[in-house]
């Protein structure tokens, strides 16, 4: 009912009104609401905060993107697959190594890294040994954060590998990650195998070709690489003289290091002397208010005297050991029971006891080792709400109490929403205190996946994690026919390649004992069998993308005349249940010309590629990133042919096209910007006074902006704004351009009152300097708008968003759906207003201009009329209303019988509706204005 439920609720929100990057919900209604709003909220995040989209790019133009919501998500990379989640993950490794706020004295090993930079080539890896949780991780992750600091020119590329037989231990996908994220930076497209044999041999290659584009180091930095599945053989690469420009640092156990790699140079993390013993383990009870006397410290220093009593992991534990009970418990009996553990495991065994002598029932100690084994014998880790279907007598409450104690003692991480083992050490005592009966115990549990998983396939829900943990699962289990039926399963298979994890995919149909021409027999024969089920455009759509992945995967694994069948077949589908002119069409017509220039009919491939690219241009602009990818592969068709002046010309044009793109979008991963700061810093450090440096400060800003490092951002927008002022002249458009992104991070500041200066100077600029439809112009209006709105200056606030009316109606004409958003947004701020009768006119006039352009049973039309509903309500005509609410009903009921019971609306960042026929009529994509 809107009012806050306790004090410490009230608390919470309080707390949270004090962080700077905390977005605070506030919704009164249904949950299915709710979960609406938390999701535009979200998504408006990732958009706009990590991505960098302007979301005034989609705002009422008819861009073309009109597959924008069902395009395949590898064409950032061309045509390279690219798994979000691995990349999480290794972000997520790197933000977990580096939490400890203490150094251990690690200045001198940064003195030995930084050496290691400085030295002239030829160089061999160096090795950082030491011995399990010595601290190896956090020494890397720390040196990185003060080399990204300290030296912009330099690239660092890291991977954390994790437990042994997770996905982070994968050679073919190390190198393969590693590869791209070079590419990125070299701003080079270009086709990448995914064969893990011709990937491993061809590293060297594309590390020499691609350290010779970049004007800096190259650092490459990987983590527990003994723990990689026969890292010797994978990794040979690292024996090869590196480039020039090219350091390599890895990091292993003393005890599983290969033999070949001790002769590198090596840093050894020596045991932690008796200061850093003692600064850790103050460190943990002083976050607990815990106090140690004199002769509990010096019991502490004499046990901390052994290699395995004083690495970092294991003074860790004994620190939060003793905070845990310090408060309450008797630290003497602790410290006695502590000093009878004299290596890491048999300390985490404690901790464990202790975290069950915590549960109250029997029950309770049980879901504890059941949740713990699950987690071990899983691939990648399991999620809580799997914990909760696989065990239903778990409640959420137990569960959530069971991980804050397991989290808060080291035993279990989160890593990409699933919970798995922190430290090795901490899954070798689950394995010796719940496992040691052995593999019959360990099986059980893997079945107990197995089967979960395996219900969850039969209910049609193929998720990245089935595709993850039940092929893998089999394979554990050494069940060759059950794999062979779940590869068979298409969903599965279509889900691992399309993630690039095709060396996995490859090995399960080696143990099933199948060769390559056998394998592709069999899919074909189950993707004609599952087309006969085919009925209706949706599932003919899903169709033609299992034909298109079936057909990529064979030309990867080079059986190039197999590939052409499924390829040709996916683009009769699309033709027909889409339109010859849809840009998935396109996607169907690249795939084949690319089999046709390995198969060296180049003629084929050309006439393919020039359709694709007119379908391209016509969908998305001349300037859209996918014609460029089209240039881009008939660039390297011509190059093949030696026809080196239409490739060059070909490549020039994707250029400019990708360097406009990565300006005005700040890049999927930044590249762009990152590339421009290798290239430019040296010379911004001189200060000269010039457009284009005043240029690359600006987007240095806004870079860090998306890093969420305001205080450097902040340095970098003012040098600019001053720049620009000093050579172009204060009333320049980029002096506006300067003044909108300052203000922009002061309203992430809440420095409403500086925003709100800015944001007028730079509307007045703009005001002047610009056409009055001109989209720089619209962008700072909606921005000043809806700030004056936050601030409750609503008067100051509605002439803009009257002029935001007239900027459409002027860009796109008075009946175009852009202006309908933008008369509802008025509408909504009149309502605020309590001026409602001026409100009705715009909604009524919005709801026209939907239906002419949509249709009547459109869901924005559906939002438009409960709007209209609430206002007849209000104003006392309860019948009108009850009508229009009806009406309304009637479309959200016709919606979700679309797609057979699930809603289809996905909401907009701003709290209105996106149709998912997109997915089916190229016609339909466009913003949408608030409720």
């Amino acid at each position: 009912d809107g009012r806050v439920s306790s004090v410490s609720v009230q608390q919470l929100i309080e707390q949270i009104s004090y962080v700077n990057k905390a977005k605070m919900i506030d919704h009164i209604g249904g949950v299915e609401e709710g979960a609406y709003e938390i999701y535009n909220c979200v998504e408006k995040i990732i958009k706009q905060d990590i991505l960098g989209c302007e979301m005034t790019e989609l705002e009422g133009k008819d861009l073309g993107s009109k597959e924008e919501s069902t395009a395949p998500e590898e064409e950032v990379f061309g045509d390279v697959l690219w798994d979000a989640h691995d990349e999480q993950e290794q972000m997520e490794a790197f933000q977990q190594a580096s939490n400890s706020t203490c150094e251990l004295g690690f200045e001198k090993y940064f003195e030995r890294l930084n050496d290691l930079v400085a030295a002239p080539a030829p160089i061999p890896p160096l090795l950082v040994s030491g011995g399990p949780g010595s601290g190896k991780s956090l020494l890397l992750s720390k040196w990185i954060q003060l080399q990204q600091k300290h030296s912009p020119n330099t690239l660092i590329l890291y991977h954390f590998v994790g437990r042994p037989m997770s996905t982070s231990s994968e050679s073919a996908l190390i190198i393969k990650r590693l590869t791209l994220k070079l590419m990125q930076h070299s701003w080079l497209v270009s086709p990448l195998t995914l064969d893990p044999a011709k990937l491993l041999e061809e590293f060297p290659r594309w590390l020499e070709k691609l350290s010779a584009r970049h004007q800096g180091s190259i650092i490459i930095i990987i983590d527990s690489i003994d723990q990689i599945q026969q890292a010797e053989k994978h990794m040979k690469w690292l024996i090869d003289p590196l480039p020039v420009n090219v350091r390599v640092i890895v990091s292993v156990n003393v005890e599983t290091c290969p033999q070949a790699w001790r002769l590198w140079p090596t840093l050894h993390l020596d045991p932690l002397n008796s200061k850093d013993v003692k600064s850790l383990i103050s460190a943990e009870c002083d976050s607990a208010n815990v106090k140690l006397t004199k002769e509990q410290e010096k019991k502490l220093e004499r046990h901390c005297r052994s290699a395995t009593t004083c690495n970092a992991l294991y003074v860790t534990l004994l620190g939060k050991t003793i905070a845990c009970v310090g408060s309450t418990g008797n630290i003497d009996e602790t410290l006695q029971q502590c000093f009878q553990c004299q290596d890491t495991v048999s300390l985490y065994r404690l901790v464990l006891r202790s975290v069950q002598e915590s549960l109250r029932s029997d029950k309770e100690k049980g879901l504890l080792r059941e949740i713990l084994c699950v987690i071990g014998v899983s691939h990648n880790g399991v999620s809580e709400s799997e914990l909760m279907e696989l065990y239903p007598d778990l409640s959420s409450a137990v569960l959530a109490s069971l991980i804050h104690s397991l989290h808060k003692m080291c035993l279990l991480t989160y890593g990409c929403g699933l919970l798995k083992f922190q430290h090795l050490q901490a899954w070798e005592m689950v394995r010796l205190e719940y496992m040691e009966e052995g593999e019959n115990v360990i099986s059980a549990y893997r079945q107990k996946l197995v089967e979960y998983f395996t219900m969850q396939l039969s209910r049609d829900r193929v998720t990245w994690r089935s595709a993850d943990e039940l092929p893998w699962l089999f394979q554990q289990q050494g069940d060759k026919q059950k794999l062979h039926k779940c590869l068979l399963n298409l969903f599965v298979s279509q889900n691992l390649y399309k993630r690039g994890h095709f060396a996995e995919l490859l090995s399960y149909w080696q143990l099933v004992g199948k060769d390559k021409s056998s394998m592709a027999a069999e899919y074909f024969d189950s993707l004609k069998e599952y087309e006969k089920s085919c009925e209706g455009e949706e599932s003919m759509i899903c169709l033609a993308d299992l034909y298109e992945t079936l057909g990529r995967f064979l030309k990867d694994l080079g059986l190039l005349s197999q590939a052409v069948a499924p390829l040709q077949r996916s683009l009769e589908i699309r033709e027909t249940a889409l339109d010859p002119d849809h840009p998935r069409v396109a996607q169907s017509l690249h795939q084949l010309a690319g089999v046709y220039v390995q198969w060296k009919k180049f003629g084929n491939a050309e006439q393919l590629y020039k359709q694709a690219l007119e379908i391209s241009e016509n969908a998305y602009g001349a300037e859209h990133p996918r014609v460029a990818r089209e240039l881009d592969a008939l660039a390297t068709l011509y190059q093949k042919q030696n026809k080196y002046e239409q490739a060059e010309q070909l490549r020039k044009k994707s250029f400019k096209i990708r360097q406009k793109a990565a300006r005005r979008k700040g890049s999927l991963c930044g590249f762009a910007l990152l590339r421009q700061r290798a290239l430019q810093l040296e010379e911004l450090t001189l200060g000269k006074d010039t457009p284009d440096n005043a240029r690359t400060l600006n987007e240095l800003g806004v870079l860090y902006y998306l890093q969420n490092n305001l205080e450097t951002a902040e340095l970098f927008l003012k040098r600019s704004l001053e720049m620009r002022e000093r050579v172009l002249g204060p009333d320049h458009p980029d002096c506006a351009q300067s003044l909108n992104n300052l203000a922009a991070l002061y309203n992430e500041k809440k420095h409403y009152d500086k925003a709100e200066e800015l944001y007028e100077k730079a509307l007045d600029i703009r005001r002047r300097a610009l056409a009055p439809d001109h989209p720089s112009l619209a962008y700072t209006v909606k921005h000043l708008a809806v700030l004056y709105k936050k601030m409750g200056k609503l008067d100051k606030a509605v002439p803009l968003y009257e002029l935001a009316v007239e900027i459409r109606q002027k860009s796109f004409g008075p009946k175009h759906p852009s202006v309908a958003t933008a008369l509802v947004n008025l509408a909504v701020l009149y309502c605020q207003m309590k001026r409602q009768m001026e409100a009705l006119p715009l909604y009524e006039r919005a709801l026209k201009i939907y239906e002419d352009s949509f249709g009547h049973m459109h869901p924005r039309v559906g939002e438009t009329l409960k709007n209209l509903a609430v206002l007849s309500y209000e104003g006392g005509d309860f019948e009108k209303a009850a009508e229009l609410y009806k009406r309304a009903m009637e479309i959200k009921e016709a919606e979700t019988l679309l797609i057979g019971g699930k809603a289809t609306s996905r909401h907009s960042s701003s709290g209105d509706t996106f149709s998912l026929k997109s997915a089916l009529s190229p016609n339909v994509f466009l913003e949408h204005g608030q409720r």
